[in-house]
């Protein structure tokens, strides 16, 4: 019997310190172990393995073709693994059919039923079920006064707006009180100021329910938004699992760092690894870049990313202690708003993004085209990336 959400705790736990996934005592309520899909000669999804805790709001990032939706449709069950086995709440859901899983899933095209009202297609898996009629309107009046839509019951869905038939579709899949809402692209159709604002009653409504919500996405700010923790897929696998800070501060590899935000990638070679800095020469660019000393050789190819906004930009040179000062010239920019972007071509060739906070209100920038600058940065925020 699905939990009802006075059973499961808040999705703030999971969101306070400790973290559940930091302590081994602490048991996953959704277990995937080595699950593989293939269609044909295509292998969608490839022996992954993934934790998840009661209360999270897990997020499954990838591009198109990277095997997340697979994945998310395993585990409702319209996919039969090839191999593995999902474990929900201590029972071995593999061999269970959908309709049978304590999980319920919301389509990205949001399915509604166009010949039904608001109340009609969120009453609708009740109905199926066969509870009273005064049950369903009571759990119906519930659902729709939470996600807001209370006075809307009696429309069409051709009478909402896409931010209305989102709500209506989230309130039909929680209604049944699942233990586990799957979300597929859940916001992909809003606008995007709709879809900012939409994350936050997404986010809140979890956390008043505590169920878990696994969403799978492409957008990166949208998982960094709503999750506890991520999971960054590509080609089948699982390439990095953590919280958005820990995969955007700390990439694993060149395609994490890349594709989780904008980076800066510096190719070239270990100069020395001494004491607490590592110098680094890179391919098309005078002098030395200093980063935190790892393990790597003198010698040893790497990389270096550097985030946009974490490089700093002048007209003159720093009088600061920055590790690291390189100049250029302004390649191009944009202006939005609360932020200017810079493309700056470095001495030596090599083209690097810069994003300038506008904390002042003016019309002047701080560079204009073609304006020679200096860009400079800690060695702290230097990533050394092996691969």
């Amino acid at each position: 019997m699905p939990d009802s959400p006075a059973q499961s705790p808040s999705s703030d736990a999971a969101r306070r310190l400790p973290r559940p996934w930091d302590n081994p005592a602490q048991v996953p309520f959704i277990q995937i172990k080595g699950l593989s899909k293939r269609f044909d000669d295509v292998t969608a999804v490839n022996d992954v393995s993934l934790d998840i805790f009661r209360g999270e709001l897990f997020a499954i990032l990838g591009g198109s073709g990277s095997g997340k939706t697979t994945l998310l449709r395993m585990l409702a069950g319209f996919e039969q693994p090839a191999a593995g086995s999902i474990v929900i709440d201590g029972v071995d859901m593999t061999p269970v059919p959908p309709y049978e899983r304590p999980v319920n899933m919301m389509f990205q095209s949001y399915a509604l039923f166009p010949h039904m009202t608001v109340e009609q297609n969120v009453a609708y898996g009740l109905r199926k079920e066969g509870l009273p009629r005064a049950d369903i309107a009571r759990r119906v009046a519930e659902m729709l006064a939470l996600v807001k839509l209370g006075s809307l019951g009696g429309r069409k869905p051709d009478q909402l707006s896409g931010g209305e038939q989102q709500r209506v579709a989230l309130a039909r899949a929680l209604v049944k009180r699942p233990k586990v809402l799957l979300l597929d692209e859940p916001l992909a159709a809003l606008d995007r100021k709709l879809r900012e604002h939409t994350q936050f009653e997404l986010m809140n409504i979890q956390d008043q329910l505590g169920i878990t919500f696994l969403v799978v996405t492409h957008d990166q700010e949208e998982a960094m938004t709503l999750a506890t923790r991520i999971a960054v897929m590509n080609a089948g696998r699982f390439v990095q699992v953590g919280t958005p800070a820990e995969i955007y501060e700390f990439p694993c590899n060149r395609f994490v760092a890349d594709f989780f935000g904008t980076v800066n990638l510096f190719s070239g070679r270990v100069a020395g690894n001494s004491g607490d800095t590592l110098s680094f020469r890179a391919d098309n660019l005078p002098g030395v870049i200093c980063a935190p000393a790892t393990t790597c050789q003198t010698g040893d190819e790497a990389w270096i990313a550097v985030r946009p906004e974490k490089i700093s930009l002048s007209k003159a040179p720093p009088a600061g202690s920055d590790e690291n000062v390189f100049r250029g010239m302004v390649w191009d920019l944009a202006y939005y708003g609360n932020l200017s972007l810079y493309q700056i071509n470095l001495d030596g060739g090599h083209i690097i993004e810069v994003s300038v906070q506008n904390r002042v209100r003016s019309a002047q920038r701080v560079a204009e085209w073609y304006d020679e600058v200096y860009v400079y940065w800690g060695k702290q925020n230097s990533v050394v990336l092996r691969e």
